[in-house]
């Protein structure tokens, strides 16, 4: 069943005559998406467009969210089953420290599962394509040349909130820097930064929760919820440093903001990759290639 039956853009098949959505035994051959399987917007008079167009609604963000929960409590489970208790995380030593990273990439990595058994089974779309990972215009230039712009843009834009970040001070040891104590911790984390997370934070925040929001709260406010919400699901790893949790909340919408503009999840994904790059490279050389390490 659908989990939000309000929803004005769940495929209307209540015309008579007319085969329940469920029912296409290929909907491969129907366009993804396609205007004509979804009602116009009542409250704006128009259609809704093609990148806000899906079927899922509040209902189905709800149920994400609790089975990310169920999800975390398993994996945590799971590693305590290896004796790896959730009291012993917090030691930080560098088997719970590489335990902590990994407990994420595998909570990552399910939660995108989950999204694609949903996408395939429950609404009958090509997951990537109904999560907004839209082809990017290029205006006719070299795709990789534009797909290097933005993440340099990305870089760049790090840059300016690694130099605000500075100016802001912290005076408390931030938590994220105590994953940096060993080696082993230190890698798994970077390499996560630049592969997992962008795709996993991107693919939720950007093409699976903000077409809801925007749908229900226009495109502006959406933009501003949904970069605040990203900014916040990092704040325990920031505790204490309000001035970066907001810097981070900036970062969250600036690449809503680009998303909501270019139609496609790929931009500010590309973005994403570009913006953790910087702290990848700058730990690399304090560290002179995870050998010295800083607060080692």
């Amino acid at each position: 069943m659908n989990f939000d039956d309000n929803n004005p853009l769940v495929p209307d098949s209540s015309q008579p005559g007319d085969p329940p959505a469920h029912a296409n035994p290929n909907p491969e051959a129907v366009p993804l998406l396609a205007p004509e399987n979804f009602t116009p917007s009542a409250a704006v008079g128009s259609p809704i467009p093609n990148d806000l167009r899906v079927p899922w609604g509040w209902g189905n963000l709800l149920l994400f969210v609790l089975m990310y929960f169920i999800i975390g409590f398993l994996v945590v489970i799971g590693f305590a089953a290896f004796g790896l208790k959730p009291a012993n995380l917090q030691k930080l030593s560098a088997k719970s420290g590489v335990a902590l990273v990994l407990s994420q990439v595998l909570l990552s990595l399910a939660m995108l599962g989950y999204l694609a058994a949903e996408m395939r089974h429950h609404f009958g779309l090509p997951f990537w394509r109904a999560l907004g990972w839209g082809p990017l215009e290029t205006g006719g230039r070299p795709r990789g040349y534009v797909y290097a712009r933005y993440v340099l843009g990305g870089f760049l834009f790090s840059v300016l909130i690694q130099l605000a970040s500075g100016a802001v001070g912290t005076k408390v040891k931030l938590p994220i820097e105590n994953l940096f104590q060993d080696r082993p911790t230190a890698i798994l984390l970077m390499l996560m930064a630049v592969t997992i997370a962008p795709l996993f934070e991107e693919t939720v925040f950007r093409g699976y929760i903000y077409p809801v929001m925007a749908r229900s709260l226009g495109v502006g406010t959406s933009i501003v919820v949904t970069g605040t919400l990203f900014g916040m699901l990092h704040a325990p790893q920031l505790w204490g440093g309000w001035g970066q949790i907001a810097l981070l909340i900036v970062v969250g919408i600036f690449f809503t903001y680009v998303r909501a503009k270019t139609r496609t999840v790929v931009a500010s994904y590309l973005l994403h990759v570009g913006y953790n790059t910087l702290p990848l490279l700058a730990y690399l050389v304090a560290s002179r290639g995870f050998q010295r390490l800083p607060g080692g």
